[in-house]
């Protein structure tokens, strides 16, 4: 990380911390609709439980990761920064949704496919800014969790095409699971 931060450490530590509440916000989504998961009669969606688990672990594994590398850098993970602010406020309908008490299931993956699209392309943003940088390493570590979100998305994405398809054409199509 020692290379990008050469150009700005103060604004690396910033994109950091903006992808660290991001991850934080993540697992928080994940932990509440891993609990409604665990309220649902649906085997199907019992079945999809254990890979959204890993999912939720990853993102805590990444929130981690980057609190390493903020403090690494010489920076405050709890700082609130410009950045981390903005996040905050575009997150606010993504929460809204998948923490309300009244939230479906096919609409709580429904907001979570929004997050695994930003999620995504912030990552993606950081290995980009790793390569400008000429910084291998930390482009092997953006990538690499770049690589963990895509399967997120993925399986998210699937989910909420399939739980679209059951809604509006009312077929009785499989949702993705690991079994």
């Amino acid at each position: 990380m020692d290379k990008l931060a050469n150009y700005n450490r103060q604004g690396a530590i910033d994109v950091l911390s903006e992808r660290l509440e991001f991850e934080r916000t993540g697992v928080e989504l994940y932990d509440r609709i891993l609990e409604a998961m665990d309220l649902s009669n649906d085997p199907e969606i019992e079945a999809m439980r254990e890979e959204m688990e890993d999912y939720r672990d990853e993102e805590k594994e990444h929130e981690e990761w980057l609190e390493d590398q903020i403090r690494a850098l010489g920076g405050d993970p709890d700082a609130r920064t410009r950045r981390v602010q903005l996040v905050e406020a575009e997150t606010v309908g993504i929460e809204r949704v998948i923490l309300a008490s009244h939230a479906t299931i096919p609409e709580m993956f429904h907001a979570l496919l929004a997050a695994e699209l930003v999620d995504n392309a912030s990552w993606s943003l950081l290995g980009n800014l790793a390569v400008e940088a000429g910084d291998d390493e930390a482009e092997r570590e953006f990538m690499t969790r770049l690589e963990e979100e895509a399967r997120h998305l993925l399986f998210v994405t699937k989910a909420v095409e399939t739980f679209t398809t059951r809604e509006v054409l009312g077929e009785p199509v499989s949702l993705p699971s690991t079994a």
